[in-house]
């Protein structure tokens, strides 16, 4: 694994490309680029290893949602809201080959030379354009066809193609006065559109069921559609606050994701490994690459250990010193204290940097997506700290021929 450096007179180019073919229309957070100056290659061993991680995770977390859809009796160490905890019980028609599966678990190489995951993105995860357009462009940057690479969109597509019927309509369902939401929902929109399916782009409060079934009450989009595509985060649905949400938990009407997908979004699923594995359920990798997980509680007194929001996304309120800026420690480390259910305390690894074309250093993140139970695609950011946070930059992966 290696960054290579885009070559300064070609970056420019390369930056307007992403903000324009590549769906990046938010390419700055704050005062840093989120285009990254550098390309991520990876070898083909380390391609396959990843692949196959990635295959085993993603199977033994189905065959976990699958088991705990089932007997909701065993579910209380997730803590799970109430109100999802009432929806998910009425669940009683969830069929998984309905639905299309999309998760991404986030790898970090590691001092000690192995790989470690730090969480699986289970429910909306992000980066799909970032994942399949990204590295085409980045591979057209150089000559005698020297990388290759996976087109995420297209195996999302080929999934949705499986199960959706032709010339169906898709409600794209997100947050539609956040420009980053749209970019996401965007991206796939317009790829499924040239497969020829009805494209809606919607809020969550725009769909209604009846008989279990999604209909779409957008003006000028009124009737029954095939399928949802959804970027709204489940525990979200509680704050927004549609007034057909629960609707979401029982339909038969495909989706991506199933709200099921909260089983194993929340970064509480280490504490009922136990017990799935004491009903059969093998967690064998997700015990080899997440690291130790207990509750903050349970931490107290013990080294090593960071703290972790449970439904913490991209790198949000993480407790690693080294990279928190100003008061931004102590105030995490209060907020824990305040409300400690809210956290989780698991093992820090220490991250193997990489390093730049002038010597600097920096950490990588792979997130590394499945679909319906296939590696698909990776989507990769870096940071000069060893957090992966909102200040981090995307960086397209290639894989190195030979």
């Amino acid at each position: 694994m290696k960054l290579v450096a885009i070559p300064k007179e070609k970056f420019e180019s390369y930056r307007l490309d992403v903000i324009f073919d590549g769906y990046k229309w938010d390419p700055q957070y704050l005062d840093n680029s989120t285009v990254a100056s550098y390309i991520l290659v990876i070898t083909e061993d380390e391609h396959a290893r990843l692949m196959s991680l990635t295959e085993k995770l993603a199977e033994e977390t189905v065959h976990a949602e699958q088991f705990l859809i089932k007997n909701q009796k065993l579910i209380k160490p997730l803590a799970l809201p109430g109100k999802i905890r009432r929806e998910l019980s009425k669940v009683n028609n969830y069929n998984a080959d309905v639905h299309i599966r999309l998760m991404r678990f986030d790898f970090h190489p590691t001092v000690e030379g192995d790989w470690k995951i730090s969480e699986v993105n289970s429910d909306v995860p992000g980066g799909l354009a970032e994942a399949s357009i990204l590295p085409e462009i980045a591979a057209g940057l150089f000559e005698n066809n020297l990388y290759s690479f996976i087109d995420l969109g297209d195996k999302i597509a080929g999934a949705v193609k499986r199960k959706v019927n032709p010339g169906g309509g898709i409600v794209m369902v997100h947050c539609t006065s956040y420009s980053d939401d749209r970019q996401v929902m965007q991206f796939m929109g317009d790829k499924l559109q040239c497969l020829g399916f009805k494209i809606i782009y919607a809020a969550a409060d725009h769909l209604s069921f009846e008989n279990n079934k999604a209909r779409c009450i957008l003006d000028g989009n009124n009737g029954a559609v095939d399928a949802i595509f959804r970027f709204n985060p489940v525990e979200w649905l509680i704050d927004i606050k549609p007034k057909r949400w629960q609707g979401y938990f029982n339909t038969v009407t495909s989706s991506c994701n199933h709200p099921v997908a909260v089983f194993t979004q929340t970064k509480r699923f280490p504490f009922i490994w136990g017990i799935l594995e004491k009903h059969g359920i093998t967690l064998t990798v997700w015990r080899d690459l997440l690291p130790e997980t207990l509750e903050v509680e349970h931490a107290k007194g013990k080294e090593g250990f960071i703290y972790k929001p449970v439904y913490g996304r991209v790198g949000e309120r993480i407790s690693i010193k080294e990279a928190c800026k100003d008061d931004e420690y102590e105030k995490i480390i209060k907020d824990v204290r305040r409300n400690p259910k809210n956290y989780l305390a698991q093992k820090k690894f220490i991250s193997l940097p990489l390093k730049g074309e002038h010597g600097e250093e920096f950490h990588v993140c792979i997130g590394s997506f499945a679909v319906d139970g296939t590696a698909a695609g990776y989507y990769a950011r870096i940071n000069k700290t060893p957090r992966i946070d909102s200040g981090a930059a995307d960086i397209p992966v290639l894989i190195e021929r030979g």
